[in-house]
């Protein structure tokens, strides 16, 4: 497979999986609703209240990853891929509206508390879209990691947020049906709002640092200075590497010493050496390569590194 199939497969991958989020998203909400209307749980009716932000937030991952996955145009230069970061920074927003709605739902409840009915079959119905939910949850992660995918990694852990937002549901409501104690009803709806005020701030931070062009990590820092110093014999210094990340792309830029009697097409070939080893060990990269004299050299002359400036 080459080069330019394995992209476009991982691209059909990733929006398919972003469709059938939709798909799940919403099978799962009609289960939670379900569960709500049999039960008049305050508990119940705040998951299926987070499951309609899935719905909404996968509606838009799967637009995000569609536009993050045009190629590079006039007005686009770079691509598009940060689309995807506005995709997850809505999910947060959404997240975050979600718990002040339920917080709102709660105030209501304690002011107008109402019998649980059937409370056994509520759960059942529940337990079922929850099941659901962490096997889908778990895919999205693992394959938003695999494939660089912001919208993807954020859907799955909005949707494991909910997983775990529906086992304290469940744990809850069964101790106010055991016990008699009603009250622990909209309080554990308390406790599912503050979870989901948290989840929603971490998911736009992490997309607001993919905005600010945060660099990689130190250990894919350390991973691509030891491929540019494997690969760059022939030159006398490599410095200056900066990176950064752009949803599923890497952008390296860094500055390459050479003799100031090399040739050109001689320090091309040794630029060319280096991005085809950076390419094959790095998906979606992009290298940018700044050519100077040995006079520019920030090193004493003979050593071959990537400092750290």
């Amino acid at each position: 497979m080459t080069a330019i199939d394995s992209k476009n497969a991982a691209k059909r991958k990733v929006a398919s999986l972003a469709f059938w989020s939709i798909i799940i998203a919403f099978v799962v909400l009609g289960l939670k609703l379900a569960a709500w209307y049999v039960t008049g749980s305050v508990a119940l009716y705040s998951d299926a209240l987070e499951s309609i932000v899935n719905v909404i937030a996968s509606a838009a991952a799967y637009w995000a990853i569609q536009v993050s996955h045009k190629p590079a145009d006039q007005d686009h230069p770079f691509g598009h891929h940060k689309a995807e970061y506005f995709s997850a920074v809505l999910e947060g927003v959404l997240i975050v509206l979600a718990a002040l709605l339920i917080l709102n739902e709660v105030w209501w409840s304690l002011r107008h508390p109402v019998p649980l009915e059937q409370p056994w079959t509520g759960l059942a119905i529940n337990g079922v879209a929850t099941v659901i939910n962490a096997f889908w949850a778990l895919t999205l992660i693992r394959a938003g990691r695999a494939e660089k995918s912001p919208a993807l990694v954020a859907d799955g852990r909005h949707i494991m947020t909910d997983v775990a937002t529906s086992v304290g549901v469940f744990i809850g409501v069964v101790g106010a049906v055991l016990t008699g104690w009603q009250v622990l009803d909209p309080a554990l709806a308390v406790i599912v709002a503050l979870n989901i005020l948290w989840q929603g701030w971490h998911v736009i931070g992490s997309s607001m640092n993919g905005l600010m062009d945060r660099a990689v990590d130190t250990q894919e820092h350390m991973r691509i200075r030891d491929i540019i110093s494997a690969n760059c014999k022939g030159a006398l210094e490599v410095h200056d590497l900066k990176t950064r990340i752009a949803g599923r792309a890497t952008f390296i830029e860094f500055h390459l010493v050479v003799d100031a009697d090399m040739s050109v097409g001689a320090s091309h070939v040794i630029c060319d050496c280096i991005e085809d080893a950076l390419k094959a060990e790095i998906p979606s990269v992009r290298v940018t390569i700044h050519v100077e004299p040995d006079d520019e050299a920030k090193l004493p002359r003979g050593t071959t590194a990537v400092p750290f400036a």
